[in-house]
């Protein structure tokens, strides 16, 4: 069961593999619940910057291994978003392995939705989340979206996508992100897709939000 009355504000994690359909129940939640009243942190905004590596070892870049990631900063953001202070939300370019030179400025709201595949396999930013949600897909539907949406917005070839799964994606997804699904609340198939499930939680989310005013 979805726990009860947190504190102020609600934070919800939305986690589960590549592909799984994670963005698409954080922007559900957005669409229905309101975006303006939510601070939207995604994972991937937190990846380190790796745009001093040559080109051609852009290959050996883990990008599904916790290291990865400057999951620290995020903690740091999200317990500052808790404490109703703004954050500057990095900007990152996947065509360059880099943070760029901007931020985005997310304000305190009375909601926090933090997403990203590996959110609840650290326990330090686990523990900041009143609900946790594990998005569970087929692998083969998992790696069919991560596909084309590597090729269509981050310019890679149909054979760099499969090497880079076989060779880091699925092992790290078995290692990682598989176990961290014993730490949700709600499991949801089929993500955003399950129309049941989408209006449980927000109907939830919506109830929690009104009795804190």
């Amino acid at each position: 069961m979805i726990p009860c009355m947190p504190t102020s504000p609600l934070v919800i994690g939305v986690a589960g593999g590549t592909g799984s359909g994670k963005t698409t129940v954080a922007n559900v939640i957005l669409h229905r619940v309101g975006a303006g009243r939510i601070a939207y942190v995604p994972h991937d905004a937190y990846y380190r910057n790796f745009s001093d590596l040559p080109k051609a070892h852009n290959g050996l870049i883990n990008w599904d291994h916790p290291d990865s990631l400057e999951t620290d900063l995020m903690s740091a953001h999200v317990q500052a978003l808790k404490a109703g202070q703004a954050v500057e939300l990095p900007v990152y370019d996947f065509t360059t392995n880099a943070r760029t030179a901007h931020t985005l400025r997310v304000e305190p709201q009375p909601i926090i939705l933090v997403e990203g595949i590996l959110i609840l396999a650290d326990a330090h930013l686990r523990a900041l989340f009143d609900i946790k949600i594990f998005v569970d897909t087929d692998p083969d539907l998992r790696f069919i979206r991560r596909l084309q949406r590597d090729i269509a917005e981050r310019g890679r070839t149909p054979a760099s996508v499969i090497r880079q799964y076989l060779e880091t994606v699925r092992p790290m997804h078995l290692e990682f992100v598989e176990p961290s699904k014993r730490y949700a609340d709600v499991i949801i198939p089929e993500g955003g897709y399950n129309e049941v499930a989408m209006d449980m939680i927000v109907a939830r989310v919506t109830e929690m939000i009104s009795h804190k005013g």
